[in-house]
């Protein structure tokens, strides 16, 4: 059995969630507390922390029963295959949910991506992402001369950004 993602109708992961457990279906709905404001009150709500996604553990043999379930879209997938979740993901995932530590989603960066500093001193500054020794850092390219230099920064302080054209002079 694996973790497979499912997608689901928007504002339906709860009501999926639960029809999967009444179908003896393992699922993993994250939610976290969310403080909604309304004309007339607020009040604390548990909100998905993924918007559209209910996770279930099932044998992939046996999607089509996890697939019929009412609010379910589809299967997360690449290639026409469904994209199989490491089993440590979910369990980090668990582990953080039940600590009760505040969890904020984040842009999915990975080493050499390209991105931008949206705080600080350095905001504006562009380069590529890269993890040395458990630090993330930002590298500066200059081009011209074949040479770079990076500074440390924290993941929540850039996004990634689209590369901006090579300007080959002439």
């Amino acid at each position: 059995m694996s973790w497979y993602a499912l997608y689901t109708r928007p504002r339906h992961e709860k009501k999926v969630f639960d029809q999967l457990l009444e179908k003896d279906i393992k699922a993993f709905l994250p939610v976290q507390r969310e403080l909604r404001q309304w004309k007339d009150r607020r009040k604390w709500i548990e909100a998905p922390l993924f918007s559209g996604y209910v996770f279930v553990n099932i044998e992939l043999k046996n999607k089509i029963y996890a697939l019929e379930t009412r609010g379910v879209v589809r299967m997360i997938g690449f290639g026409g295959q469904p994209t199989q979740i490491p089993d440590w993901q979910i369990e980090q995932l668990e582990q953080v949910i039940g600590s009760g530590e505040e969890l904020r989603l984040e842009n999915y960066l990975k080493a050499g991506d390209y991105v931008e500093v949206t705080d600080g001193p350095l905001t504006g500054v562009r380069g590529f992402l890269r993890e040395v020794r458990g630090e993330s850092r930002v590298a500066i390219l200059i081009d011209g001369i074949n040479q770079s230099a990076s500074f440390i920064t924290r993941g929540n302080r850039v996004r990634r950004i689209e590369r901006e054209p090579l300007l080959i002079s002439s």
